[in-house]
């Protein structure tokens, strides 16, 4: 089968869907990679993918160019001679799908989190909301990453429920992400992971982190994730030299090695707004780590509290500050506990294999009745040329 996996970036595939690539490729299939060029579209097809580039708007609604993405996505599909097309993020599950149906083809969506546009009820939102109710009529499965999603597309009636299923986010690979041995730093180590925008708690993460610093505890908070200024939803680069100015926190920057800037926290934060799945909790939680997140849907669902660590208020710093302190104060016994109790969830409940295992068996069945109407075709025609020759 030829299989397309669509997203909004290049990176995300190569990062985040690398094991459902390779576990595709494995099975035979082809695969073909559909996103802007940047610079892990080479590591794809190094990976054994064909690569089409498209052009898209990755921020925002502009009619024409979101047609022109639609057209793009249309004629590759059919240049490529797509069997099943894999979307995931808003603009590739909406104008993919409409891309698609032409051509008649197995779509499967993944909503991978709601992002901005659910956070805010504007004039966007209205947009996205309609596009979501009327593209989402047509994919045979699409995926959510927690029951609140899927309830809240259902009940405003964006997607029929006979055609949704759940997911553990995007999984997490076990062997890449392995659980570290116990070691706290005598400084200790508060780690956030992600783009630096107000609705992922970046400025929750700093008053908390002014906090921290104020009573004067040996603690060092760091922030890794990219400036994202886009649409005036993130900080900037000022804000982020001056916080770093004042001590307040450490920027990292960016990585392609995510695991070895976790190996060496105490604690990973995230003070999101919402989250489909975070994927960089789960990352985290597999390299054994205390995790601290917000009691919001998709987020809440990675930690049990007190247990591998503890969730606090959204958008309140003062209450992250207390859960901040709350595991500064653990002993090292207390807090190896929570670590391992992290690896334990994820390895239960976020193992890769299970998404894997899951969109493998939608292909499986999808190869099973193209195999029997095939057949059922041949047989149609054996049957007609049988009747011909016998002149009937």
């Amino acid at each position: 089968m030829r299989i397309a996996i669509v997203l909004n970036t290049s990176w995300n595939i190569y990062n985040f869907r690398h094991g459902l690539v390779e576990a595709l490729l494995d099975e035979g299939h082809q695969v073909v990679a559909i996103a802007p060029e940047d610079k892990y579209s080479e590591n794809l097809i190094k990976m054994g993918c064909e690569f089409y580039a498209v052009k898209m708007q990755n921020k925002g609604t502009n009619p024409l160019k979101d047609l022109h993405y639609t057209y793009q996505l249309y004629k590759i599909y059919k240049k490529a001679k797509i069997d099943v097309i894999l979307q995931f993020t808003i603009k590739p599950n909406i104008y993919g799908t409409l891309a698609s149906l032409p051509l008649r083809k197995l779509v499967v969506n993944n909503v991978s989190g709601l992002g901005t546009v659910f956070l805010h009820n504007n004039l966007s939102s209205k947009i996205a909301k309609f596009l979501y109710k009327f593209s989402f009529k047509f994919p045979k499965r699409v995926f959510f990453q927690n029951e609140e999603d899927l309830q809240l597309f259902v009940e405003e009636n964006l997607v029929k429920e006979k055609t949704t299923d759940i997911l553990p986010g995007s999984g997490v690979c076990l062997n890449k992400f392995e659980a570290q041995n116990f070691h706290r730093n005598d400084t200790f180590n508060f780690l956030m992971i992600g783009r630096l925008l107000y609705d992922k708690g970046i400025i929750e993460y700093v008053e908390a982190a002014k906090n921290l610093k104020s009573l004067g505890l040996k603690v060092k908070c760091q922030v890794l994730g990219s400036i994202d200024t886009s649409a005036k939803l993130g900080v900037n680069r000022e804000e982020v030299e001056e916080w770093e100015k004042n001590n307040y926190i450490e920027y990292l920057g960016t990585s392609d090695n995510v695991a070895e800037i976790i190996k060496k926290a105490d604690c990973v934060v995230l003070p999101s707004y919402r989250e489909g799945t975070p994927r960089s909790i789960l990352e985290a939680c597999a390299m054994a780590k205390p995790i601290i997140t917000t009691d919001v849907v998709g987020c809440r669902q990675t930690v049990d509290d007190g247990i591998n660590g503890y969730l606090c208020e959204v958008k309140n710093a003062e209450d992250l500050a207390d859960k901040m302190k709350k595991i500064y104060a653990l002993n090292n016994e207390q807090l190896q506990k929570m670590g391992e109790a992290s690896r334990k969830k994820v390895e239960n409940e976020f193992d890769e294999k299970i998404v894997i295992n899951k969109y493998l068996n939608i292909v499986k069945s999808y190869e099973i009745l193209q195999k029997r109407k095939l057949k059922k075709t041949n047989q149609v025609k054996i049957h007609r040329a049988g009747m011909w020759w016998l002149g009937m």
